[in-house]
């Protein structure tokens, strides 16, 4: 039992690792959402906010992506960061997110974190100590020689309801400049990497994820804590060299493992459903607190940005990875959503709900409000929101804001600005806000009701 135990553990500490990994290689082959497979050191576009059911999106996310997997392995690469609005403050949100093999948030460029600069930025593999390039606007330490590169570029959130009006956020060529200007380039001859490390073929299904882990544990070794903790894992073969052992392993070990990969499974599970029925609004700011010995350009290195547990961090950095992979922390963006109206009712699109915001919700650089299809769990296409620049709802003259949801459209030409639409079924209300505020972050912030109204 005690080796059971220490399989569950190795689990949860190391299913960020496959996760990553796996949807890596997923995105070379196969592609994901509305993705093209793509090569490492190149970047994939979307044309739209990506469908909440793509592996790699928080719910409410109302962004559109670009997204670039780094390999470092034979050398630095040069990332050219444009800026096509011409350092305008009232320019459209975009940031540049950074995330290692394991999960953690290590560097962020944009609005918030680096002003709006346009340049060239050098990312270099763990243990680099070549010389850096001239004019570099700065350099950004990978922790491991793999990264993913999140591009995000908010489209105007204006009063529009849906992807074919011109006044709704859907607005490809707002970004269209941005991403072709966005490019990889090799500083130094050398041989990268064109897939991932391979598991052994011969390894039973059932073991392969424990494969995976120890094959990619030895190409991706975390920081110096990390690997004392996971020191433990020898008995389990997670730290063997060489041929796998677990073509061959003993019935004991497989026992062990398998018991252990399911009990971990469960533990991941049960802590990613614990909000999901919880009534009134639900906001996890912290999610992405688990990295806690990488911060570059762009981070927040302050011990309000840290599970002060280590152990505890690798449950909640599981807890991540499963529920919103590449998810930003939360002063770079929060998404409170709620299941259920101001009575504890499900939110469903029979009736019609109203919110009322006191006044422009805190968030520095834009705001959304969208709603899910709780059958397929998607977006139902519909959102209302405002940009940095202010275009969007029509506040009234005491400065309050009043959407009207529901699946009618009102005939009240103001009310109709304010609408947001809802499918026919139970649906899930999410309020997005990119660089929130204090209030936003230590929970101060009032979140509004969602009153029926009929």
């Amino acid at each position: 039992m005690e080796l059971v135990a220490l399989a569950a553990e190795a689990y949860v500490y190391g299913y960020p690792l496959v996760r990553d990994l796996s949807v890596v290689e997923g995105a070379m082959y196969t592609g994901f959402g509305p993705l093209p497979p793509t090569p490492f050191n190149h970047f994939a576009h979307a044309d739209r906010p990506v469908p909440a059911d793509t592996p790699f999106v928080s719910v409410g996310d109302d962004t559109v992506r670009s997204v670039a997997h780094l390999d470092l392995s034979g050398g630095p690469v040069l990332l050219h960061v444009p800026d096509p609005d011409g350092g305008r403050p009232d320019g459209a949100y975009r940031v540049l997110q950074f995330v290692d093999a394991w999960t953690n948030n290590f560097a962020y460029l944009g609005r918030r974190a680096t002003a709006v600069r346009a340049g060239d930025w050098l990312v270099v593999p763990p243990g680099w100590a070549g010389r850096v390039p001239d004019g570099v606007l700065g350099v950004i330490d990978a922790p491991t020689s793999v990264v993913t590169v999140i591009g995000r570029s908010a489209c105007d959130a204006g009063g529009g309801h849906g992807p074919d009006d011109p006044g709704g956020p859907y607005d490809p060529e707002r970004v269209r400049a941005f991403r072709e200007q966005l490019t990889v380039t090799y500083v130094e001859p050398g041989t990268h990497r064109t897939g991932l490390p391979a598991p052994d073929p011969d390894v039973p299904e059932a073991l392969r994820f424990f494969e995976q882990l120890r094959v990619w544990m030895a190409d991706f070794p975390p920081s110096a804590p990390d690997q004392a903790y996971q020191d433990r894992f020898q008995r389990l073969g997670l730290l063997e060299e060489g041929p796998s052992p677990y073509v061959h392993a003993d019935a004991a070990l497989v026992r062990a493992l398998t018991e252990g990969l399911a009990r971990g499974r469960a533990r991941v599970e049960e802590a990613s459903r614990a909000d999901a029925e919880r009534g009134g609004w639900v906001m996890e700011p912290h999610l992405f607190d688990y990295n806690l010995d990488h911060y570059g350009v762009g981070t927040i290195d302050s011990p309000q940005w840290r599970i002060a547990d280590r152990e505890a961090s690798y449950r909640t950095r599981a807890v991540a990875a499963r529920s919103a992979l590449w998810g930003v922390h939360g002063y770079e963006a929060v998404y409170a959503h709620t299941l259920c109206d101001a009575g504890g009712e499900r939110l469903n699109g029979a009736r019609s709900y109203v919110l009322r915001f006191e006044g422009r919700p805190p968030a520095g650089a834009g705001w959304s409000l969208a709603v899910y299809d709780m059958a397929g769990y998607g977006p139902a296409g519909q959102r209302i929101g405002e940009n940095p620049a202010g275009r969007g709802p029509v506040y009234a003259e005491d400065g309050s804001l009043t959407v009207r949801v529901q699946r009618e459209r009102p005939d009240d030409p103001v009310e109709a600005v304010n609408w947001l639409p809802v499918p026919g079924g139970d649906f899930r209300a999410v309020l997005g806000l990119r660089a929130p505020g204090a209030g936003i972050l230590d929970r101060t912030y009032e979140f509004p009701a969602v009153e029926r109204v009929r």
